[in-house]
């Protein structure tokens, strides 16, 4: 048996080939030979870490998240308002390099497959709950702060991150009318609609 590091560095390795699988070709055409053929190993140690496709695939879903907070935590440590806090996560977001890009593929797969599956819809509640209450502590310590126009946060986040994702498919879908410098200046918009008036 492995040692109990090298088999999480290996479950690793797996989860983070089935997220760049699922942003190529997506949830449907993905197979586990793809995935396993992407971290240089075989079906077999794909299924001893993971029994189904499906298992690794809401595995995978769910690292994806993780990965994205992780990327983000500095931002927490680094912003001692919640003004410039809110406004590095918003840019955090957008889709300008390929990690994030790549995360983004993943989100929208997790969205398709999750309005036939209720249990990656079940994913998505949970993992978009914990999204949301994070913006909207950001967003209430600023309405604390005197930054923030008052209002119910909970309502401001939602808004907030609806607007994030939906300009964020259009910039991956290469619209012509939405790119990542517009999708920036109308997230810059709408930040500056929730600054107090000075």
């Amino acid at each position: 048996m492995a040692r109990p590091s090298v088999e999480a560095e290996r479950k690793e390795q797996i989860l983070g080939g089935a997220c760049e699988v699922l942003a190529d070709v997506g949830f449907s055409a993905l197979r586990i030979s793809d995935v396993a053929k992407r971290v240089g190993t075989s079906t077999g140690t794909v299924h001893y870490y993971f029994a189904t496709k499906r298992d690794l695939i809401t595995a995978a879903f769910e690292w994806n998240f993780e990965r994205s907070l992780a990327r983000r935590r500095h931002i927490l440590d680094q912003h001692d308002d919640p003004h410039t806090e809110l406004r590095a996560f918003v840019e955090s977001y957008l889709p300008t390099d390929e990690v994030t890009v790549q995360a983004w593929h993943v989100w929208a797969e997790l969205w398709v497959e999750g309005l036939h599956d209720p249990d990656l819809a079940a994913l998505n509640e949970r993992v978009y709950g914990e999204w949301r209450e994070l913006v909207r502590r950001i967003i209430a310590d600023g309405q604390e702060a005197g930054q923030f126009r008052e209002g119910d946060a909970t309502m401001f986040a939602n808004g907030l991150i609806g607007l994030i994702d939906g300009l964020s498919v259009q910039v991956l879908l290469k619209s012509k009318e939405m790119d990542v410098s517009r999708m920036r200046e109308v997230c810059d918009q709408w930040l500056a609609s929730l600054d107090v008036e000075q």
